[in-house]
């Protein structure tokens, strides 16, 4: 299961991250998203540890502490859902409601 890690520094590197979680145990994966016209950090990433019992010690211990400025906050993921994606969510034509009264 992967940690959802929030309210980063735009600042925040990879490997940052990776540094700060290996304290807690082995880190199978940081994954970093950036914005796709600055290539800055959006302020939130997702750490996959190697052993999920440490989960619950890594929440206690950095949800809420304070790093590079900011209040990190550090919870379990949860699966995307498919609904919060904007598919069938009536996309950009408004729902599909039409003005005809003009």
């Amino acid at each position: 299961m992967s940690l959802y890690v929030g309210n980063l520094s735009y600042d925040v590197t990879r490997e940052d991250l990776e540094r700060v979680f290996a304290e807690y145990g082995d880190v199978k994966r940081v994954s970093l998203p950036t914005d796709r016209e600055t290539g800055r950090p959006r302020g939130f990433a997702f750490v996959d540890m190697a052993a999920e019992a440490q989960e619950d010690t890594i929440i206690e211990s950095l949800d809420g502490a304070e790093w590079m400025g900011r209040e990190m906050r550090v919870n379990k993921a949860r699966p995307r859902d498919d609904a919060r994606s904007g598919a069938g969510a009536g996309g950009g034509n408004g729902g599909n409601y039409r003005r005809t009264g003009f």
